[in-house]
């Protein structure tokens, strides 16, 4: 039994720490399905989303998912701590039935353990044996340096957070809050092509630090943004459609930015599914992508790119860029519990302004001919 009980606590102390660092400390993503904080995630996030489902759609809602992130991060290290306190009892316990040392029960070498994890120095329970007072020494470097590294990884896992909102908030004032492909596209309805391939130049850039923040730190997808209407995975669908429109109605020369861009912004979703392992849906909504979005958009996107079409072969090539990334992407949205903007909304008090009652005009004028 006290061997048993020795190989059970060291195993629970070897991949606590192994987890830990591979969470805090090793720049890289870890492909392994066997992950203490993985299964931590999974449940606790499945309690977490069940009781958001129980209030309405609306601001209370989202105020309580998004106490998640913060929170789960606090839980992860006290789940650890506990981890590593019992298992370094455990093997007190079992150090002290094989080398005859004692007769403490296992209760109070959990609570022995848990002084010397903490260095609280009591000093009321001293082992006897030379090896036990050597696991205490162990345990009590274990425990100093995991709170130290506690310490240090929150203001990094913060900055990358900061980082990833600070595009957010520059992009709502161009695309809306929320935003939609028609407020974007009307934002730059009256500047040059040039501008627009610039803006999709940052939304590379923003991508890339995206992927590698979402591979390293996987748990930042549940960290909702700190403004209402802003959202990483709807301002990522919006990079999606307004590239997925230049792509598919402009010739090649004209669409190398945006498919650059295109490909940085699909890997995001690629990470993200993967680290989480959300599968795609199986059946894609249209997220209205009717006949009347498209005919709106197209009337914007033409006041930047004159020759930009909308054939069959544009609505083919479209349909197609549309499948790469559609299912993923409403996988991850309804695995989160986030909502993915429209391409038009004619309600949004920002199509106002960005030229809506003059595309409405046009629309007008169209259907009188």
């Amino acid at each position: 039994m006290s061997l048993i009980a020795l190989l059970l606590g060291a195993a629970l102390v070897l991949a606590t720490l192994i987890d830990a660092f591979e969470v805090v400390l090793l720049p890289r993503p870890v492909r392994r399905r066997l992950r203490l904080n993985r299964y931590f995630f999974k449940c606790t996030w499945a309690i977490w989303a069940w009781s958001a489902k129980l209030w309405p759609a609306g601001r209370r809602r989202e105020d309580f998912i998004g106490v998640y992130g913060p929170l789960s991060m606090v839980m992860l290290f006290a789940l650890w701590g506990s981890c590593l306190i019992l298992g370094y009892g455990l093997m007190q316990w079992a150090l002290q039935g094989l080398l005859h040392a004692g007769s403490e029960s296992l209760v109070r070498q959990i609570i022995v353990s848990g002084d010397a994890f903490f260095t609280l120095g009591y000093g009321d329970n001293v082992p006897d044996h030379t090896l036990s007072r050597l696991l205490v020494i162990v345990e009590a470097g274990t425990g100093f340096g995991f709170i130290a590294l506690t310490i240090g990884y929150l203001p990094v896992l913060y900055q990358h957070f900061t980082r990833r909102d600070l595009q957010l908030i520059e992009f709502s004032a161009r695309a809306g809050s929320p935003p939609t492909a028609a407020a974007l596209l009307g934002w730059h309805a009256h500047g040059s092509p040039e501008a627009l391939e610039h803006s999709l130049r940052d939304w590379e850039i923003w991508a890339s630090d995206l992927i590698e923040s979402q591979a390293v730190y996987p748990m930042l997808a549940f960290y909702r943004s700190q403004h209402e209407g802003h959202s990483w995975l709807g301002s990522l669908a919006v990079g999606l459609d307004v590239c997925t429109l230049l792509i598919a109605g402009t010739d090649d020369a004209r669409s190398r930015q945006a498919t650059a861009t295109f490909s940085a912004l699909r890997r995001i979703l690629d990470e993200a599914g993967e680290s989480l392992r959300v599968p795609p849906v199986r059946q894609a909504s249209d997220r209205r992508m009717d006949a009347e979005a498209l005919r709106v958009l197209a009337i914007l996107i033409r006041r930047i790119l004159p020759d930009w079409r909308n054939d069959e072969a544009a609505l083919q090539a479209m349909r197609q860029l549309r499948r790469t990334y559609e299912p993923q992407l409403e996988g991850l949205a309804a695995y989160l519990l986030l909502h993915l903007p429209d391409w038009f909304d004619p309600a949004a008090p920002a199509a106002e302004c960005f030229g809506r009652d003059a595309v409405v005009r046009q629309l007008t004028r169209g259907r009188r001919d």
